[in-house]
């Protein structure tokens, strides 16, 4: 299948879901670019050979940058190679970055090209199912400090997103079942049907290779995920109200990242991070038993951990009090009042917090 799927916001995009795009994410640069960086991660330097031949073919010039894998990639240091690596290659306003890899590589691309000659054209090609349905849609950009994750960054949409879904046979069933993470995510916070679909298909999701059947059924997950996005950002892309519903999971997930020192996959801890944000809704008379329940069930079942060492309450409170979605001193979670409704719940007791965390404590 081939899905569309329009962001529609001031300068909106398309994010195309298929099989075999390479070519015509080639074919979508504008004609004024001379000039192509290419930023990608080791693992994928074939694929990024590949897209390097099909720009060179186009009559343009490309530049590969070849970064650290994963949230390696995300500092300032590699920022400034990237930034290097344009100047010494002259780039203008009318060239283009493209990003090529997972979400953390799609972070930096975007934030190297908000911050050129500030602001150059980014085209995003995501290859981890994380990056499709989220990092890679709603022009959030950033890299990591030693104080915390994404806390410097940027707004900056790209001009256009290629989800090819070719490159999904050879991601690890492991990295394939952390984004899931993020697709759930989605169907807790709005298109309840997400939920439906990983319930009943949850052993083709979950199998070692990718059969024609499961590769639809994840195709048609991601294309859900990334509508739910798009509805969300084209309403509020600086994250002024409604966007902080993506954040869903992510107060306490981003800690456990910081406390891990990124060692965790980004989908396991907002896996952990969304049944806290559940036990955290019951506790405070948001969510009901089955709710909760289901978390479980369907976190579980994809092979994610809903469960955390029980002797980190203080490094996770102080990591939690960096997080962005803070005010002052005041913790503030997105919690689910019943599923497909989520809410902000502002500065909650702290023994509501100790509670949360006592209920997915190991």
């Amino acid at each position: 299948m081939t899905a569309v799927v329009t962001v529609a916001t001031a300068a909106p995009y398309d994010v195309t879901v298929g099989r075999g795009l390479l070519t015509a994410a080639v074919d979508s640069l504008p004609d004024g670019a001379v000039r192509v960086l290419v930023v990608h991660s080791a693992p994928l330097r074939d694929r990024a050979d590949e897209l390097r031949a099909l720009i060179e073919a186009s009559g343009r010039t490309p530049v590969l940058a070849e970064v650290p894998d994963a949230e390696e990639g995300k500092t300032a240091e590699v920022a400034a190679f990237c930034w290097q690596v344009l100047g010494r290659s002259d780039f203008t306003r009318s060239d283009v970055v493209m990003g090529m890899g997972g979400g953390a590589v799609t972070d930096l691309a975007g934030f190297v090209a908000a911050t050129w000659l500030r602001g150059v054209a980014v085209v995003q090609l995501p290859t981890t199912v994380l990056a499709m349905v989220d990092a890679a849609v709603g022009g959030k950009t950033g890299i990591n400090t030693t104080e915390g994750k994404n806390l410097v960054g940027s707004f900056h949409e790209p001009a256009v997103v290629w989800c090819d879904t070719d490159v999904l046979h050879t991601l690890p069933s492991h990295d394939r079942v952390a984004g899931l993470a993020e697709v759930v995510k989605g169907g807790f916070i709005r298109d309840t049907g997400i939920l439906d679909i990983v319930e009943s298909e949850t052993a083709a999701l979950t199998a070692p290779e990718l059969d024609e059947h499961a590769m639809t059924v994840l195709e048609e997950l991601i294309a859900r995920k990334i509508q739910v996005k798009a509805d969300v950002v084209a309403a509020d892309l600086k994250e002024s109200h409604l966007r902080e519903i993506l954040n869903y999971g992510h107060t306490f997930g981003h800690a456990i990242e910081y406390t891990e020192r990124y060692q965790w996959r980004h989908g396991a801890a907002v896996s952990v991070g969304m049944v806290f944000a559940a036990e955290l809704a019951r506790l405070a008379g948001r969510l009901d038993d089955d709710a909760v329940d289901r978390h479980r069930d369907i976190l579980t079942g994809l092979g994610l951990p809903v469960t955390y060492q029980g002797n980190r309450w203080d490094a996770l409170l102080t990591a939690m009090r960096r997080d962005k979605k803070t005010r002052g001193d005041m913790l503030r979670f997105v919690v689910l009042q019943g599923i497909g409704n989520p809410v902000r719940l502002e500065g909650p007791d702290p023994a509501l917090l100790a509670g949360a965390y006592d209920a997915i404590a190991r």
